[in-house]
Formats: C-alpha cells, sequence, structure tokens
C-alpha cells in the first residue's frame, strides 16, 4: 500500500520522525485492528495527510506549531473506537485541519475549505453547514478551536463525516444564544429546552454526508456529576435504562455507589468534568433521539493499565469484545501501559433511539508527549458530596 504527501513541501530532516509519520503509522495499524481492507485504509490515509498539509512534515522534534485542544500534548488528530454487541468495530479520526493557523480565523478558513474539499470529493451538501457560517465564524473568532472534523472510517472508502464547531467562538457570552439559533436555523426550534442543566456548551456537531439519519448534536458541561445526576439527563425516548447508565458512571469512574438505600453521600467527579451529548433528528417534537454520555477516564485512575481494566470490565459488562481494545493501544504505541496515562482519554456510553447502546474509547495519538502517571490522594479522584 502506498500513502505520500501531496503537499509538495520539502521533505523533513534525514531519520526525523515527522508528524505525519506519527499519525499515519497509527491509522494504519488501526484499520488493520478494525478489519478495513488495503484500499481504504490507504484512502484514509490520504485523507489525513492532506488535511494536515504542511505541518504533516514538521519533524516531532520541534514542538507543535500551536496548541491544538483535541488533546493534553495537543496532537491534531485522535481516534477512537465504537464497539457494540455482536458487531465490527467502528474507527474514527478526528482532526483539526486549522491547527497551525496564526489565529481562529485563519483556523476556520482553513477548515471550511477541507470540508468543502471532502463535499466535492465525496458528494455530498454543505448546506447545512453554510446555515451556520455567520455563528460559528465570526470575524475575530474567540475560544479554543474553529473547526474539528471526525471520519467514520467506512469500508469501502466513502466514510461518514462529522463537523464539531464552537459555540463560544462569538464570545462565551453569547453560547447559549449561539447553541438556540444554531438549532432554530436547522429546524430544531424547540430542541435547547429539552437540554440538560450544566456549565456550557463545548461543542455543536453536524453529521454531513452518508448518514441514514443525519443528527444535529449539543454537548454539554456537567462538573461534579454524580451517578444520580448522569441517570437523570437523558431525553431520548425510548432511552437507556437508568441501572445501564449508572453501571457505565461506576465502571468507567471507578466510584462508588451510595452506601445503602437512603443513603445521603454521593461520589462525584471532582476532577476534569464529564460531557453529555444530545442528538436531534426530529425537528416536530424538539425531543432528542440520541444520548451519549462521556467520562474522562484518565482523570480518574492512576495510569493507563487501570484505564483499561476499567475499560475492559465495562465492555465485558455489555457483552461486547474487549480484545479489540487491547490490540488497538499496542496499534498507538509500544510503550507500557503503566508508563503514562491518557491514551484512554474518553469512555462514552452512547445510544440512539432503537438502536443498541454502544461503548466508544477515545484514544490519544501522544505524538508530543507522554502525561506521567497520577498520583491521586483518593480513590479516583471523587468525592462525596
Amino acid at each position: 500500500m502506498s500513502v505520500t504527501s501531496t503537499t509538495g513541501a520539502p521533505a523533513a530532516e534525514p531519520g526525523g520522525t515527522t508528524l505525519g509519520d506519527h499519525v499515519l503509522g497509527q491509522l494504519l495499524r488501526l484499520c488493520a485492528v478494525a478489519g478495513l481492507a488495503d484500499a481504504d485504509t490507504a484512502t484514509y490515509g490520504q485523507v489525513l495527510l492532506d488535511s494536515l498539509g504542511d505541518t504533516a512534515l514538521r519533524p516531532l522534534s520541534l514542538p507543535p506549531l500551536s496548541p491544538s485542544f483535541i488533546s493534553d500534548d495537543h496532537t491534531p488528530v485522535e481516534f477512537s473506537l465504537a464497539l457494540t454487541p455482536d458487531a465490527a468495530p467502528v474507527l474514527r479520526m478526528l482532526v483539526e485541519p486549522g491547527f497551525a493557523a496564526a489565529d481562529m480565523d485563519g483556523s476556520g478558513r482553513v477548515g471550511l475549505s477541507v470540508i468543502r474539499d471532502m463535499a466535492g470529493r465525496w458528494d455530498f451538501s454543505t448546506a447545512q453547514l453554510d446555515a451556520l457560517e455567520d455563528l460559528f465564524f465570526p470575524a475575530a473568532a474567540e475560544g479554543p478551536l474553529a473547526l474539528w472534523y471526525a471520519l467514520e472510517l467506512r469500508p469501502g472508502g466513502v466514510p461518514g463525516v462529522k463537523v464539531y464547531l464552537n459555540p463560544s467562538a462569538g464570545g462565551a457570552g453569547h453560547c447559549s444564544r449561539t447553541v438556540r439559533e444554531a438549532l432554530r436555523r436547522l429546524g430544531h426550534r424547540d430542541a435547547y429546552a429539552a437540554l440538560p442543566d450544566g456549565a456550557g456548551h463545548p461543542f455543536l456537531a453536524l453529521d454531513l454526508g452518508s448518514w441514514t439519519t443525519p443528527r444535529v448534536k449539543v454537548y454539554v458541561t456537567h462538573p461534579r456529576l454524580s451517578a444520580a445526576d448522569a441517570r437523570a439527563m437523558s431525553r431520548t425516548v425510548p432511552g437507556l435504562a437508568a441501572d445501564q447508565v449508572e453501571t457505565f458512571f461506576h465502571l468507567a469512574a471507578g466510584t462508588a455507589p451510595p452506601l445503602g438505600p437512603g443513603a445521603e453521600e454521593e461520589t462525584r467527579l471532582l476532577r476534569r468534568p464529564a460531557l453529555s451529548c444530545h442528538a436531534f433528528t426530529d425537528s416536530g417534537t424538539g425531543a432528542p433521539s440520541g444520548f451519549t454520555l462521556h467520562i474522562p477516564v484518565r482523570d480518574y485512575v492512576r495510569d493507563d493499565e487501570e484505564a483499561l481494566a476499567r475499560a475492559t470490565a465495562l465492555l465485558t459488562h455489555f457483552g461486547m469484545d474487549a480484545s479489540v481494545l487491547s490490540r488497538a493501544l499496542t496499534a498507538l504505541t509500544p510503550r507500557g501501559l503503566d508508563e503514562g496515562v491518557g491514551l484512554i482519554a474518553y469512555l462514552a456510553l452512547a445510544h440512539q433511539r432503537n438502536r443498541q447502546p454502544r461503548i466508544t474509547a477515545y484514544l490519544s495519538s501522544e505524538a508530543y508527549a507522554v502525561r506521567p502517571p497520577l498520583s491521586l490522594p483518593q480513590r479516583a479522584g471523587a468525592g462525596r458530596a
């Protein structure tokens, strides 16, 4: 299989590993874990290199040109594996195409150009994204990102495309107003009222291209989340059973349920906050059709060995093949799992109406740095309310 850069930039210094070398190698090995054909793997590898542009040829001996907040070490690429019972794993890659731009305005322009090139290549409409351009790409845009994209890497070389936008681009004080207006423009006038309370909206996401039922997704940040809080957040009907949400929370976060019936103490996540995601497909009701709970497991374990043990327990409980995740971690890095923390960044439980629940593990590239193991003063860094 041959995957080469098309940027025309000069090669990196002899013997120096580049950003492109690193993330492309990871992608090729992960595609093998996911069972993708060589031709599809080559297609997706080329898309990744093209998205990174000249920065794909930048040696890793140099720091990143700018801090991408996709990952803790500022690598502008993240991978994920979504698993369901009795089905092949689904591999995704998340990329910030404009991460090397001088400012958010430039980053947004690069990101939009990349998505429109994809639309021409794979023949899909960008009408929904175009309708939101003035909201999410204002002059002097603010925030940690302008546009990220995720590709669901499917057999046949035509991926599902997702675009992640920053609701605080026009200023943090306008975040809620921006989300409300975006939902209104996309035909979900009553959707905002269905969202749970939280501390803000880090992302609004759109499904573009080949999806059976394209979604609009709104993310909510939840500091100090407890299992009881999480159980009450889903507005999807029919939705996940409450005990499924609680079990996922406790297994992913390493927390314990209250000590007995009527107990007042509830374990809460006191480090990096959890996220919920609410998907909308039906503009007639305003009710979400999907719900996802994201636990930032990397802040509630000592190292990745413990994170893998958590993930294995979760996958086994929900009837999924846990061995694929172990193989994926081996594909990402040769380092020992006890030598760092953050290779598994998030664990998520997702449910779309009329579909089986799935577990997704979000996997860091660690191109620039490995976060050292944590020293947690108390179990899982959690506390009692």
